[in-house]
């Protein structure tokens, strides 16, 4: 009798299993049959969103870590983790009674500090941060809609058109957008443009100093916070722009997930 394998605390529960097992990619057409668990495949690369770990120290009771790697990477290439994300906001707006195609939402970008491995990197000169900008638009919930990953030495207003024509392949219903005072511009007839939505700048009071909780934009701020409860998140330690973009986008699973199995 195989003995069972240690539990821990990233791993998916029934409930979100349930969930999960029916937009988790799977083995079909031709070609040898799959012969790890996919439920296992994902409780590793959790684990590793969660704790932070290398690959190659996955502990020894998950499958082996190269196996587990393949199949990440090979979804990171088809696309599956967004589609995924996209799947699951719908799911958990639905859950909480609303529409599933959000009509407004928030856009702001994150500079965080890469590690020498990175392929690219930039200097934000304003935060003093080399390394790479999380660009991100969520909905009015705080559930993270699309992400692009770029260089910190690109300026939000440069970096948000990538970002826009990508939200609008999935939530095209978005019809109104808050952002900050990096995005003012040009952007706006963008945004028009590829969404057909409204772009507002939301600004700080004058002459506020230190913190203030801002209308409207307070919930893509709380939606980065939230990615610190992922260690591989602290900073960015991918290599690669897209496998960068993929551990945000399960982050962003990982919550949902959690909300819609509660």
């Amino acid at each position: 009798m195989a003995k069972a394998r240690k539990q821990y605390s990233s791993d998916l529960s029934e409930g979100e299993w349930r969930v999960m097992r029916h937009v988790v990619p799977k083995k079909t057409g031709a070609g040898r049959k799959m012969e790890l668990s996919l439920r296992e495949v994902l409780n590793a690369i959790f684990y590793i969103l969660h704790t932070g770990c290398q690959w190659r120290d996955m502990p020894g009771d998950f499958p082996n870590w190269q196996s587990v790697y393949y199949h990440y990477y090979k979804w990171v290439k088809r696309g599956e983790w967004r589609r995924i994300n996209a799947w699951m906001c719908r799911l958990e707006r639905q859950h909480r009674g609303r529409n599933p195609n959000p009509t407004a939402g928030a856009i702001d970008s994150q500079s965080v500090k890469t590690t020498s491995l990175a392929r690219e990197r930039g200097f934000d000169g304003f935060k003093r941060i080399k390394g790479h900008k999380r660009h991100i638009i969520t909905d009015t919930v705080g559930n993270m809609l699309d992400v692009v990953v770029h260089n910190a030495n690109i300026a939000d207003c440069k970096g948000a058109p990538p970002l826009l024509k990508r939200v609008a392949e999935f939530f095209s219903s978005l019809k109104k957008l808050w952002a900050d005072g990096a995005y003012q511009g040009d952007l706006d007839e963008f945004v028009l443009e590829i969404l057909g939505a409204d772009l507002e700048v939301v600004e700080r009071e004058a002459g506020t100093k230190g913190f203030q909780v801002v209308p409207r934009r307070w919930v893509v701020e709380r939606t980065f916070s939230w990615f610190e409860w992922y260690r591989r998140l602290s900073r960015d330690y991918e290599r690669l722009l897209e496998s960068s973009e993929a551990m945000i986008y399960l982050a962003a699973i990982r919550m949902m997930l959690k909300r819609i199995a509660a």
